[in-house]
């Protein structure tokens, strides 16, 4: 982000000192959307995931938090995917999907 600019007085001297402008509006550039989940992906990756199922250390993963093993299913996670970031936000979405089938098999 830009610094905040501040009015100037249209005087030579003092703090605010310089000719007067006006701010100019400007648009977010596009470097600034990327990473953006656009909703068209967000509907493919859905539809992928419903058809193909987990993958099979997703299923392990599982596995591994039925058993409240959570330490070790974050660490294979881990593994798998790189940063830990990366394993506790896959960890987190497989425990959503462990409570969706207790909700579902109830």
């Amino acid at each position: 982000m830009a610094p905040e600019r501040k009015e100037r007085s249209g005087l030579i001297v003092g703090l605010n000192k310089g000719h007067k402008t006006e701010a100019r509006v400007t648009k977010p550039r596009v470097s600034r959307t990327k990473g953006h989940l656009s909703k068209r992906t967000q509907f493919v990756r859905e539809i992928v995931k419903e058809v193909s199922g987990l993958a099979p250390y997703e299923r392990r993963v599982i596995e591994l938090l039925r058993n409240s093993k959570d330490k070790r299913a974050r660490k294979l996670a881990k593994k798998r995917l790189g940063t830990f970031g990366r394993a506790k936000a896959k960890v987190d979405e497989l425990q959503g999907v462990i409570a969706e089938s207790r909700r579902a098999g109830h």
